[in-house]
């Protein structure tokens, strides 16, 4: 998840008098050239993929092609606000759940970090460029490897296979997590690690299911939702 380099650097436990090695402009061009690269790739990956494991981003597609892409886009409405729901309840539910076995103090820095990312930018990041790289990317790229290497000459990949490309690429997601999470405490304890992986692991499995049965947009829909859900659960303090 990109963040706000000025914000993160206040709250990361860096002993006094330690000097940054980079100018905070040239983290922050680093921090915009390296995803960028990335997200060219997964869209890359995407659009040379996805139709060949039977993986689809219907609004686009139909945008390309000169069909109704207004119609494709209303078709992805309501599976993405059902899954935002799901998605934005069920991890409130989960930090509710793992809250009690974390420090005060881990639970404070939580919330502090959580407060460096704006809405707007969680619903764009979030809802765009993770699942272009999540979903679009890296799930068509698990979902047509594992078919290429496990179904070989069968026409389309089993349900299995979309099963483990959902699990795999949301674990990879979660597990993406854990570096700014050691970052932010030096000595992770297992509670806080199992709540980094659990707590964004969460929503993958409904955005993969999404992607996989009703389109990439439906799971984009879903996951700014659930952010919106998360936000205003955070605003009444039921959530960090």
């Amino acid at each position: 998840m990109l963040i706000d380099l000025d914000a993160l650097i206040k709250i990361l436990p860096i002993p006094a008098g330690t000097e940054i090695p980079m100018s905070i402009p040239a983290l922050k061009l680093l921090s915009i050239i390296q995803p960028a690269i990335i997200l060219t790739v997964a869209v890359l990956i995407g659009v040379a993929l996805a139709s060949k494991v039977g993986l689809s981003s219907p609004v686009a597609e139909s945008a390309a092609s000169g069909g109704d892409w207004v119609s494709a886009f209303k078709s992805q409405i309501v599976p993405g606000v059902i899954g935002g729901l799901t998605g934005g309840v069920s991890l409130v539910l989960i930090a509710a759940a793992l809250k009690p076995f974390l420090l005060p103090k881990v639970v404070a820095r939580i919330g502090e970090f959580g407060d460096t990312i704006p809405l707007l930018f969680r619903l764009l990041y979030g809802g765009i460029t993770e699942e272009l790289l999540l979903r679009w990317g890296l799930m068509t790229l698990l979902a047509w490897a594992a078919w290429r290497l496990f179904q070989r000459g069968q026409d389309k990949p089993k349900p299995a296979i979309f099963v483990g490309a959902i699990l795999v690429s949301s674990l990879l997601f979660a597990i993406g997590h854990l570096p700014v999470a050691f970052m932010l405490f030096p000595e992770p304890t297992f509670a806080l690690t199992l709540f980094v992986i659990v707590g964004n692991s969460a929503f993958g499995l409904i955005g993969g299911y999404l992607y996989w049965k009703k389109g990439l947009e439906s799971a984009m829909i879903a996951h700014a939702l659930t952010h919106v859900v998360m936000f205003t659960a955070s605003y009444f303090g039921a959530y960090f």
